[in-house]
């Protein structure tokens, strides 16, 4: 498969909760650096993680995002309304001899179809355990099935990281690529869409930098072209050093807006981790102008009491 090498990003949420400050951070970034570079933007909904999926949040997801400011130049695209794209790729794979059925626990096919996240661990699957390899057919949607993982390092420029070789065969071993619900994992949907999509460059959170080196696998087991160029941002943690999350309080967006609180605002302090100085309002247009690639701190961005007080027009007192 070859689409022209024109230059596009992708915002990809998932329905499966509420956007909150670190989202805010990934998703301005990278519509900043598309509006900069002239890219365009396609908006995906990556709806698969169907036991995760949450009535309505993707429309709430939609809303907060044009609250920011944020726009796209094509898209929702939906994932799930359409299998095929992920069939013929598993079909491919099978011929090749790449991939075979395997037994999943039910933890682990559900970790299959959610994107990895900081802090849960796709335990490792051996090549040891794996069947004679051969060409087969696609033949049963019902089951699991892992890619034969090759051995060895998947070196890749990042664009902010530099250099970077991460090794799946050790990291996860033969990972999932289909789950017993008849649904792509994240990894085989992300690859399949970005290549079909035309996307070319890749912004996100730093703990998929070893998702990176399962996708670079598919994209030359599929022979799929051009691979896309990665960036991966420090994560956005709360004080006591974990990923923003709930357990740090209530950091939704929809929730700062439920109160009152301006979209400036919060565009103003994610301008701020960027660099750009104290927080201050301003629109993403404006961000959009200001913001350099060279100006983020490379350090994990920690929300803090100050950050929250500011939102809520209580002052700022941090650096």
């Amino acid at each position: 498969m070859h689409r022209p090498a024109l230059a596009r990003t992708r915002l990809a949420p998932s329905p499966t909760g509420a956007l909150h400050l670190g989202n805010a951070r990934t998703f301005l970034v990278n519509w900043a650096l598309a509006r900069q570079r002239g890219q365009g933007v396609l908006l995906r909904i990556e709806d698969l993680d169907t036991p995760r999926v949450r009535a309505g949040a993707a429309e709430a997801t939609l809303d907060t995002l044009r609250w920011l400011g944020v726009d796209w130049d094509e898209g929702p695209v939906v994932q799930s309304h359409d299998l095929e794209p992920y069939r013929a790729a598993m079909r491919a794979l099978a011929g090749a001899g790449l991939v075979y059925p395997s037994a999943l626990t039910r933890g682990e096919a559900e970790a299959a179809a959610s994107a990895p996240q900081e802090g849960v661990h796709e335990a490792a699957f051996p090549s040891s355990l794996r069947p004679p390899l051969c060409p087969r057919g696609f033949d049963d949607e019902g089951a699991n099935w892992r890619l034969a993982t090759p051995p060895g390092p998947v070196a890749f420029h990042d664009e902010f990281r530099g250099p970077q070789a991460v090794d799946p065969s050790r990291s996860v071993g033969d990972f999932a690529v289909w789950t017993k619900r008849g649904q792509p994992s994240y990894q085989l949907a992300v690859v399949v869409d970005d290549a079909r999509q035309g996307v070319t460059h890749v912004v996100r959170g730093d703990d998929l930098v070893d998702s990176a080196g399962r996708q670079l696998i598919l994209y030359r087991a599929l022979a799929l072209t051009p691979e896309p160029s990665y960036l991966h941002l420090p994560l956005v943690r709360g004080q006591d050093g974990k990923r923003l999350a709930k357990r740090h309080g209530d950091t939704r967006l929809e929730s700062y807006r439920a109160a009152g609180v301006n979209a400036g605002r919060v565009v103003g302090l994610v301008a701020s981790w960027c660099g750009l100085g104290p927080p201050r309002p301003m629109g993403a247009l404006e961000f959009a102008a200001a913001f350099r690639l060279d100006k983020v701190p490379r350090q994990d961005i920690v929300f803090t009491r100050e950050h929250h007080a500011w939102l809520v027009e209580k002052g700022w007192s941090g650096p």
